[in-house]
This record gives C-alpha cells, structure tokens and sequence, in this order.
C-alpha cells in the first residue's frame, strides 16, 4: 500500500498492488514519534524511531531543520552492538548537539518502545531541547542541562501493528494529552459484510458497515471532548493477497483532508519518514496530532 486513495482529494494517489510477500518480510516493528523543537531560535523537527525485529532492538534519532533536510542522524543499537547507555555528540545548527540515552533500566512491553525506566535526550547550549522516559532526574544530573522543562511539542506518531482481527495500542490525541486504549477491529476472513469498529477505552466510537463499499472513508470521533478525524484505507485486507495492510490515520485538525490530499503518506517499507516540509509548511504547531497505525493482519 502506498497512501491514502484518491477519495481523500483530487490529487491523491491510487492504492499499489502490495500482492508480494516481500511486503510483510520487510515489515518491522516500528513506533517512529515526531517533536517539534527549536534549537537556537531555529524551528525543527526530532524524530525518534524505535525498532524490534528478528536482530534485536535499536533507536534513531534524526533532526531535520526547516528545509527537510537531516541536520544530524544518530542510530543505537544497544542490544547487539554497544552498551545500554551513552552519548554522542553532533554538529548542527554551527553548534553542538547532545544526544544522551540510558536504557540499562528500561522496562518493555510486546512493542519496541520502552515503558519505563529509560530516558533519551536531546541538549543544545546546556538546554533540555527534549527529554524522554520517566528517569528525569537521571537524565539531568547526567546531561548538566539546566533544570528547565523542554518545551518540544509531540506532532505526530507512526506505529506498525499486527493482528488477526483485532488490533491494539496505547494512544495520545494531542501533546501532552491522556492516554488511551485505542482499539481497531475488523474481521474480513470469510465475511460476506464485514465491518470496521473503533474502540477507546472500551467505548464504541465508530462502526462502519458494507465494509466492501466502503474501503475507503473518513469519519469524526469525539475524544476528550475533542474532534478526532479517522482516515481509514482496508483496501488490501478486503481484495489484496493474504500478505498486506491497512492504513489508519487520526488527526487532531480538521483540515487534515486538505493536508494529506497534497501529498502520500510514507509507504510502510521505506524507513526514512520525513514529516519536516509538510508540518512545517502547514504551520504545524496549529495542525494538532498525527497518528498513523499499519495494521498487518496474520492469517
């Protein structure tokens, strides 16, 4: 699957023929989080990648600076290749930037991001430009980085799932937002009429019947008291091979059409995923969130 279809605008692009195998071989358990930041007055966007598969886990962490371009790029790999905690320095922005992990503590679930006992940070100047984890403390004794929060805003989120029918995982709909059970579920094996449902925290928010007619669609939930648009793409559970995906996509905007209708979505195959020109030209900071789910169903 490419992107969202043509349904969504004009100028979207028809869904790919993903019949091949190679489509789920190179599937990875992926959650990439997009922040937007400022290093020295400069606007930028920080984006952390975190990685399981059948070589272990791993983190990356680039920057891209208004202009789309990667400032600095740094990949960890701390369960094959070095320790569980470092540093690394690099240069960006005619200044140094710091990025520090430890992972010695943390705690994982069945995804490849941790839940807890771990933090990863981003220093310019002896500023806190992002922090992540619940070890806060640590990290700042660690770093030297003066005792101010970071003021990095949380603009969107890619996850790759796997299921039969149901799929789940824990989602925010805005930056620093509550946490919920999202929940998707959709039964397309022997199913004359199969439907698409959507679940927070228990709750039924969304059920689309004539699944087969309707592929492709879009629909506004309610979370938080705040308007959530879902995108949703199932064409290939519903008429491609065995092997393939569906895309999901909720967004805090409800100018999202517009928005997504302008250009693809990043295919699920290709790791580099560069959220810079578009949320940056939009003036992303009055977009609100992006989350995007890869649903790949196991037969």
């Amino acid at each position: 699957m490419r992107d969202f279809p043509s349904c969504f605008g004009e100028n979207g692009v028809q869904v790919a023929d993903s019949s091949s195998s190679n489509a789920a071989k190179n599937a990875q358990n992926l959650v990439t989080s997009v922040y937007q930041a400022r290093i020295r007055g400069r606007s930028c966007l920080i984006t952390i990648t975190w990685s399981k598969n059948l070589m272990g886990q791993g983190l990356s962490v680039g920057i891209d600076d208004a202009s789309n371009q990667c400032l600095c790029k740094v990949d960890i790999k701390p369960w094959l290749f070095s320790k569980r905690k470092g540093s690394k320095s690099l240069e960006a922005y005619s200044c140094i930037i710091d990025i520090y992990w430890d992972l010695s503590s943390a705690k994982f679930g069945s995804g490849p991001e941790p839940l807890e006992g771990f933090y990863v940070s981003v220093v310019v100047d002896r500023q806190m430009v992002l922090l992540l984890g619940d070890m806060r403390k640590e990290a700042f004794k660690k770093t030297n980085a003066t005792p101010v929060p970071s003021n990095a805003v949380f603009v969107a989120k890619r996850e790759h799932l796997f299921g039969k029918k149901v799929f789940f995982t824990k989602a925010q709909f805005c930056n620093g937002g509550q946490i919920h059970d999202l929940v998707i579920e959709c039964d397309t094996h022997g199913m004359n009429d199969p439907c698409l449902m959507v679940r927070v925290d228990g709750k039924s928010l969304m059920k689309v019947k004539h699944l087969r007619w309707k592929f492709r669609g879009n629909h506004t939930i309610l979370v938080d008291g705040l308007p959530v648009e879902v995108f949703w793409d199932v064409h290939n559970w519903l008429f491609g091979a065995s092997v393939g995906n569906a895309v999901f996509m909720f967004k805090t905007c409800l100018s999202a059409e517009k928005l997504w209708a302008s250009g693809p979505l990043s295919d699920p195959n290709t790791l580099p995923w560069s959220f810079s020109q578009r949320f940056l030209d939009s003036k992303s900071q009055s977009l609100g969130f992006s989350l995007i789910l890869y649903a790949w169903k196991n037969e």
